[in-house]
């Protein structure tokens, strides 16, 4: 079946909306949170977890970490990203395009493509528009990213347009070889182009109008939480939807906190992903529904009280916080696992009940009391 997008409702005091994204391998609900399965994992999640916890839909992979290891020809020998993992929900893979940019210390950008050595081990590798479309059709993901220029922040608007006019290039190139080529494992998979132009708006409307030239059922915003201050993040969301088309989905890349979520999704943003919820947790930091703990702090020593006893977790309403510091302040894996099961669940139930309130029309109102609480130092 072809990927598509259905908008199903609007909140009346703002440009929040619900709709439904299909693939092959499922429906995803929107608005909706995607855990980052950077390479063919989440984070010190087991896939049963990331189904029946934490409730994922979707989650994402990463074309730069997989195509370096194991390979591509390995993820196709075991059938596509889904069977190599055993995830039988929907998956997003991105181009790779950003983590050349970050990880790699010697890159070329080329008019066909960047060239960039391995974070590994050094080696020297290609990715083309068209090279990194074979490598998600390898991959089997349902929705793959175009390869993109992602401007540094802050950049200058000369060397932001020139990188624009770089992204809509290989956009082209993408889409004709994507166009050529079929899929592998017998499903469609939809094709994404993203608009950049950073913080300049004139740039961000110019990218917009570029690539809806291609109908698409999902449309993607790059280059943002680089470093901007949270007002340019909030009004450059705002006129990029304003320039969206109603009808696509809108994905926000790389978006964020539990504040940057609800504001993009008041402002029409349906899809999110960041590291964030399991990074954080890894060094302690739990998002819960009375706010955010750093678990490390004495002060839980002695609290025997639940972690989130509010949120549908069984580890979170099972384990106490003076457990859970015991566990990192001794170093054990299990902390790792317990605050990541909490915080990958906490944003997920927070687009849930965003979906709820929007349905509602109380989105506007329900937003600013949950923030007043979630948003509180513990």
């Amino acid at each position: 079946m072809p990927v598509t997008f259905q908008l199903e409702s609007n909140d009346p005091n703002s440009n929040a909306r619900t709709g439904k994204l299909n693939t092959a391998h499922g429906e995803i609900p929107t608005p909706m949170f995607m855990p980052v399965g950077t390479s063919a994992s989440v984070k010190a999640i087991h896939q049963k977890e990331l189904e029946q916890a934490i409730h994922a839909k979707i989650i994402l992979g990463n074309t730069y970490h997989l195509y370096l290891r194991p390979g591509t020809g390995i993820i196709q020998g075991a059938g596509g990203l889904h069977t190599f993992m055993d995830w039988k929900g929907p998956i997003l893979t991105d181009s790779g395009g950003y983590q050349v940019f970050s990880l790699s210390a010697n890159r070329k950008l080329k008019p066909d493509g960047v060239v960039f050595n391995s974070h590994i081990d050094g080696s020297k590798h290609l990715f083309t528009p068209a090279s990194v479309v074979d490598i998600q059709r390898q991959l089997g993901s349902d929705i793959m990213m175009a390869l993109d220029e992602c401007p540094p922040y802050p950049s200058e608007k000369s060397y932001a347009e020139k990188s624009m006019h770089l992204t809509n290039s290989w956009l082209d190139k993408g889409i004709s070889h994507f166009e050529k080529s079929g899929n592998l494992y017998g499903y469609d998979q939809c094709f994404v182009p993203i608009c950049q132009g950073s913080i300049y708006e004139d740039l961000r409307i110019a990218s917009i109008q570029y690539m809806i030239q291609y109908k698409n059922p999902v449309y993607a915003i790059g280059g943002l939480s680089v470093g901007e201050p949270e007002e340019e993040l909030n009004r450059l969301v705002e006129v990029s939807c304003g320039h969206l088309p109603q009808e696509s989905a809108r994905y926000l890349m790389g978006v964020g906190t539990p504040q940057n979520i609800l504001n993009s999704i008041e402002r029409g943003i349906d899809l999110f992903d960041c590291v964030l919820p399991t990074r954080n947790a890894r060094h302690g930091i739990l998002y819960t529904t009375q706010g955010i703990i750093h678990i490390r702090n004495a002060k839980w020593q002695n609290d025997f009280s639940p972690i989130d006893p509010a949120l549908d977790l069984e580890t979170s309403q099972r384990h106490s916080k003076a457990y859970l510091r015991h566990l990192f302040m001794s170093k054990e894996i299990l902390a790792a696992q317990l605050a990541s099961l909490q915080n990958l669940r906490f944003f997920i139930w927070l687009v849930e009940e965003a979906r709820k309130q929007i349905i509602q029309g109380t989105f506007a109102s329900w937003k600013e009391s949950v923030l007043s609480i979630i948003n509180q130092k513990m």
